[in-house]
Formats: C-alpha cells, sequence, structure tokens
C-alpha cells in the first residue's frame, strides 16, 4: 500500500496507518472482505429483548467507545438503527483475539458474534464470541462530549457529521419519510409523477436567473432548469390531468439560511381545477404528512407553534399591505405614483418598476417577516404573476396565490393561464424587461405557445418548496441542516 509523502499525519493518523501496514504484512488486511453475515441490528435486540436473550447473533457497526479492564472489556457499536454494548473477554477470544481487539481503535467498523445478555447494570449487550475488523478508520473521530460542532465542517464532511451526530441522522431519516408521504398523498389523489428535462434550452420560464452550460456536440448553449412547469403543464395539454414531479431546481441567485443554488421542489397540476382547490390541496397535504411523520398538526418551529389544519387564514395581498402600513394600492393612478409613495417610505424597488412591482415590494418589507401562522396571500398582480390567469373582476391582479408559514414562503399556485395570446404578451414582456436590464439570453417559448393553441383546459398548479417544508417539520435553523451535501465555497 504506497502513500502519497507530501501529505502530513498527525500523531494518531501516522499511528494508525502503520497499524494497517503492520496487518496486512501479518495477511490480515483491514479492506480485504467483500461481505460480512450480519443477523441483526441493534434496536431489534433492545426492543425485543425477552426473545433473543440467551441466543447466538451477529451484528456490525463502528466502535464509538471502549473501556479496557484487564482481562474484560466493553464496547459500544453504531449500526444503522442505534448503540449496542459489547462485552469482551480474554477468555472467550483467546489471548491473541483479544490482543487484536485491543489494538483496534476507536472508529474501526468490526463484525461481533455473540449471545445477547443483560448486565448487572441493566444494559441490554451481547458477550462476544468472535470480533473480525471489518473496515480500519485511518483519522481519529472527535472527541466525544464536544462531537463536531463547527457549522462549516459539518456541511463539508456530512459522513462525519452523522457518525458523530445521531440526531444530524434522524433529520434525513425525516427527510425520506416526509418526501415518501408527499408521494403517497398525491399518488392516492391520482396524480402521475413524471420526469422532466433539467437542460433547457431556453433561460425564460421563472424570473430566477439560471446556470448555463454548453452541450459540445449540438454547440449551443443550455441552461440547467429553474422550474418544470411549462413541461409540466404541456403534459396537461396532453391528457395526463394529473401530474407532478418531485426532483431538484437549480437557481444562480444569492446564498442565505433558506436558500441554497439547488433545492428540492413539488410542482403539480390538476386540469379543471383552479387556486381555490390548490389552497385546499395544500391544507389537506400539510395535514396528511404532520400527522404520518409527527403524530400531530401542531408544528413547533424555533421555539414557536403553530396549527396546520385547515382552515388557512385568506388574505389578499393588498389587503395585507393596507393593513401594515396604511398604503392602499386602489388609490394609486399610474405607475409613477406608486413609485412616488416607495420613494416617500424609503422602499427599494427595481429601474420602471410598475404598480404591481411597487405592491409587491411593499408586502415583502412590511407584510412577509409577519406572517408566522399559516396564511395564504392571494391576489397577486399581473406584472410578477407571467404564468396565472387574471381575476374576471380585475384584470391587473391574477388567481394566484403564496402561503407564508413562520414569515417564510412555502409555496407558490395559480389559476393556470391558458389564453395564448395572453401568455404570449405577457411572455414578451418578460423578456423585453429581462433584456432592459442587461441580460440578452432569454426568448420567448414558442413550443409552448404552441403547446397552449391546441388547448390547456382549465387547470390549477401548485409548487412547494420541499426543503423548507422539511426545516419546519424537523425544526431545522438553516436548509443546510436539510440538505446532505449543500453548496459550500471551496476551502481553496
Amino acid at each position: 500500500m504506497q502513500e502519497n509523502q507530501t501529505v502530513s499525519f498527525s500523531e494518531q493518523e501516522q499511528i494508525r496507518r502503520e497499524k494497517v501496514q503492520s496487518l496486512i504484512q501479518s495477511g490480515q488486511n483491514p479492506y480485504e472482505l467483500t461481505s460480512f453475515p450480519k443477523t441483526h441490528d441493534s434496536r431489534e435486540l433492545i426492543e425485543n429483548f425477552d426473545a433473543f436473550e440467551g441466543k447466538t447473533v451477529t451484528i456490525a457497526g463502528r466502535m464509538m467507545t471502549r473501556r479496557i479492564m484487564g482481562r474484560a472489556s466493553f464496547a459500544h457499536l453504531q449500526d444503522n438503527e442505534g448503540l449496542i454494548q459489547i462485552y469482551v473477554r480474554r477468555e472467550d477470544l483467546g489471548e491473541e483475539n483479544y490482543n487484536a481487539f485491543k489494538g483496534h481503535d476507536i472508529g474501526d467498523i468490526l463484525g461481533v458474534t455473540g449471545y445477547v445478555f443483560k448486565t448487572k447494570t441493566g444494559e441490554i449487550s451481547v458477550h462476544a464470541t468472535g470480533i473480525t475488523l471489518l473496515t480500519k478508520c485511518l483519522k481519529p473521530l472527535p472527541e466525544k462530549y464536544h462531537g463536531l460542532q463547527d457549522d462549516d465542517l459539518r456541511y463539508r464532511r456530512r459522513y462525519l457529521d452523522m457518525i458523530v451526530n445521531p440526531e444530524v441522522k434522524a433529520t434525513f431519516i425525516k427527510r425520506s419519510q416526509i418526501i415518501s408521504a408527499i408521494r403517497a398523498f398525491l399518488d392516492k389523489r391520482g396524480f402521475l409523477e413524471v420526469d422532466t428535462p433539467i437542460l433547457h434550452t431556453l433561460e425564460i420560464g421563472a424570473a430566477a436567473r439560471p446556470f448555463k452550460t454548453h452541450h459540445n456536440t449540438l454547440d449551443i448553449n443550455m441552461f440547467l432548469r429553474i422550474e418544470t412547469e411549462l413541461y409540466l403543464k404541456r403534459l396537461v395539454v396532453g391528457g395526463i390531468e394529473r401530474v407532478y414531479e418531485l426532483g431538484r431546481i437549480f437557481r444562480n441567485e444569492g446564498m442565505s439560511r433558506f436558500h441554497n443554488p439547488e433545492f428540492t421542489m413539488i410542482e403539480l397540476y390538476q386540469a379543471y381545477a383552479d387556486y381555490n382547490d390548490m389552497m385546499r390541496l395544500v391544507e389537506e397535504m400539510y395535514e396528511e404528512v404532520a400527522m404520518k411523520v409527527l403524530g400531530t398538526t401542531r408544528l413547533s418551529y424555533q421555539g414557536q407553534e403553530v396549527e396546520l389544519k385547515a382552515p388557512w387564514k385568506r388574505v389578499t395581498m393588498s389587503d395585507a399591505v393596507k393593513e401594515a402600513c396604511g398604503v392602499d394600492y386602489a388609490t394609486w393612478e399610474n405607475d409613477q405614483q406608486a413609485r412616488k409613495t416607495l420613494d416617500e417610505m424609503g422602499v427599494r424597488y427595481e429601474k420602471n418598476a410598475t404598480k404591481g412591482d411597487c405592491l409587491a415590494a411593499l408586502f415583502d418589507e412590511y407584510v412577509e417577516a409577519n406572517l408566522i401562522e399559516p396564511t395564504f396571500i392571494t391576489d397577486y398582480p399581473v406584472e410578477i404573476s407571467p404564468l396565472a390567469k387574471r381575476k374576471k373582476d380585475n384584470p391587473a391582479l391574477t388567481e394566484r396565490f403564496e402561503f407564508f408559514i413562520y414569515g417564510k414562503e412555502g409555496g407558490n399556485a395559480f389559476s393556470e393561464l391558458n389564453d395564448p395570446f395572453d401568455q404570449r404578451e405577457r411572455f414578451e414582456k418578460q423578456v423585453a424587461a429581462r433584456h432592459a436590464l442587461g441580460d440578452m439570453n432569454p426568448r420567448v417559448d414558442e413550443d409552448y405557445i404552441n403547446a397552449l393553441e391546441y388547448g390547456l383546459p382549465p387547470t390549477g398548479g401548485l409548487g412547494i418548496g420541499v426543503d423548507r417544508m422539511i426545516m419546519m417539520f424537523t425544526d431545522s435553523p438553516s436548509i443546510r441542516d436539510v440538505l446532505l451535501f449543500p453548496t459550500m465555497k471551496p476551502i481553496d
């Protein structure tokens, strides 16, 4: 086994590497086994002790603690289900094997055969009759009582984080359960799960900046998807009346406690439904998933409790802004008047902002952070809702909502725009606005317009940020706590 001599090792690392060399020289390569006949896990033995007492079992796991006491020793193995103690005696293993066990290090992965018993202190254990070194750990684990507490290191070395912080592994088990529960909820209601392209040839689709790459064979620029909406609605045109996709989305934008450049999102579309149907679907989904995963609809996040049971509060964006800061959207006669109001209030807005843009800016400034209880904010301005159907009684607004919990957006939904003439006009305005900001890539998605011309039935659409949902269900303060491998700046 050759080592890169330019790498420097700590004293402990060097000692462990020398142990490996010694083992190999004696014909006991600690990496050569391809399998091990494990029969039980720790939880199974602990929860069913009466059935297993006195019986021979074979377990395997990482050695996390050890106490050597002359002719006998205790250690704890950590497997997929938790920790279990092993009891090791010289008389049972023999002098050579017992000395070999004493030479193992914390972090080594061991296979143990023995019988199940309970110690004098009442701890369920396995009395070892045979021990096999399955894998040598070359690096010392963090000190037991302090663990791995540096967040940056935890996120970069998630494998180490999970070894020494059991609650982290529990979070990701719960993540998987939440995603499974979402899928079960939708499958039960007749939704079909599909996969749509991650690489797109067009940048337009949502108001977010994409990641760009280049396809060498076709010699064209391509973009990682910032949404799945337009492909999924093509499928509704094609006759799939209930469809969803749960997968990764990529946005080349800022990073924060609630934002990661790649994240998990679910988008779904239901023909012959509108945004009111989507509100009911959100309420039912959150309630059912909470009961299945948490066993309650009372959600506690960072010390604040909310109730997820329906009905959730519903309020229009204009009413929410009026209540929060006294500005009445209905009194603005034109865009200039709206911008003047924001200037007087010291609220920032984009160049050439419209009335709708200004309303959204006031909402962001005065309302969003205070929406702790689950709340639907409805009737968004058409300028910021290029894919939503206009309201019949006020064409400046759309049948769109976002829902908020703990002051953060949880999802976005529309009564989907199915008028190809209106859609083309909005796409063209969106492209022009992006060009005005110096972005030369956006183009109208002509194929999507073509699909609409074949006829999209009245449709309700919904997108939910799955990572934020998981943050709340696991009481995790940062999105990085619920992503196994969050985006990190390289150390060098």
